[in-house]
């Protein structure tokens, strides 16, 4: 039987990271927000679930549109809400990629957008950073879509706004900044969007928010691009529990705010932490440390997972190998960086 597509026959598929469904795990490698979300989502979830879980939501989230165009100083018409930002990335490639079309991506980054091309069956390219985590000459050349993750997973290092500008105006096509984990960097391209009707700005609620269980992204963009979205998006793509929940956690400031600078604070210790214990690491932009050492570390993530302790082992070809540690609780990166030196 022959029923699908042959590029959906042949693809691998993404592999999410391992979540462990028993207890007594030390979890650190999904880059979840190891806090709970404001207590004002809890109330803002509790209400909707009383009072219009019997009809459709908004289509459009008009409510968190609102409240996100407050927040990052642009037209509310210029956000779109989507099941989390990886929909938004999906909605893309379906918007800007044919067969014959090219996806370009830099190398390494993250491994989503593979998957994406090989759905669509179009052309992908990953054009490699720089050694000084940049991107290359020409990066955009021939493409009808490129995604930049910054800050990027799993190096952790970070473009300016002014840099990555720069590669938009003289890009053939939308250009879009992965900002999943832009809320733990010095600086973000969403002030840029004004500039340049190719930039696109995604985002997730899922890390900073500490709302990774509920699904909710958003992108912002000029209106051309932010009304083919609307176009292309699923007709509820959002659910009514998601968009309260998503409209009162970007609406509570402080709360993001104090317990984001927690998890900064936490990810100073972990990364000197990591260096004292002979790792090597870069300068982190995110939520999460990329760790690599001379040799294998495989056998470090093995026996980090015998004491039921997460992180992410990852190879990249002429990159090397490394674990990728999310910053947890305090306790959390007392208890692993203790067994770490017992291992190593």
């Amino acid at each position: 039987m022959d029923y699908f597509r042959e590029p959906i026959k042949t693809m691998k598929g993404y592999v999410p990271g391992f979540q462990p469904q028993g207890s007594g795990w030390t979890k650190l490698n999904t880059n979840e927000n190891p806090y709970p979300p404001s207590p004002q989502v809890l109330e803002a979830i509790e209400r909707t679930a009383r009072d219009r879980l019997a009809i459709y939501p908004d289509p459009v989230a008009n409510a968190f549109r609102e409240a996100a165009g407050e927040r990052f100083g642009v037209p509310a018409e210029w956000v779109v809400a989507f099941n989390g930002s990886d929909e938004a990335l999906a909605v893309l490639t379906r918007c800007c990629l044919g067969e014959d079309d090219l996806l370009v991506v830099p190398f390494p980054s993250y491994t989503l957008y593979h998957t994406l091309a090989e759905i669509q069956g179009c052309r992908f390219e990953e054009r490699p950073f720089t050694e000084d985590w940049k991107l290359p000459a020409g990066f955009t050349t021939g493409a009808k879509l490129a995604f930049v993750p910054n800050p990027n997973a799993p190096s952790g290092t970070c473009l300016t706004p002014k840099e990555l500008l720069t590669v938009a105006d003289q890009a053939p096509c939308p250009f879009v900044v992965d900002e999943a984990y832009g809320d733990f960097a010095d600086a973000s391209c969403i002030g840029k969007i004004a500039e340049c009707e190719r930039l696109v700005v995604t985002r997730t609620l899922s890390k900073s928010y500490s709302l990774a269980g509920l699904r909710f992204g958003f992108a912002i963009a000029q209106p051309v691009v932010a009304n083919t979205l609307l176009k292309v998006k699923d007709s509820y793509n959002c659910d009514a529990l998601s968009i309260a929940a998503a409209t009162a956690a970007i609406k509570d400031v402080a709360y993001f705010e104090t317990y984001r600078d927690r998890v900064l604070a936490t990810r100073t210790r972990l990364q000197r932490g990591l260096d004292e214990l002979g790792f090597s690491t870069i300068p982190s932009n995110t939520n999460f440390v990329w760790a690599q050492r001379d040799g294998s570390v495989k056998p470090i993530f093995d026996a980090l997972l015998e004491r039921k302790i997460l992180v992410r082992y990852m190879a990249f070809p002429g990159y090397g190998e490394g674990l990728r540690v999310s910053v947890g609780r305090d306790d959390q990166i007392d208890h692993l960086l203790e067994e770490l030196r017992r291992i190593v």
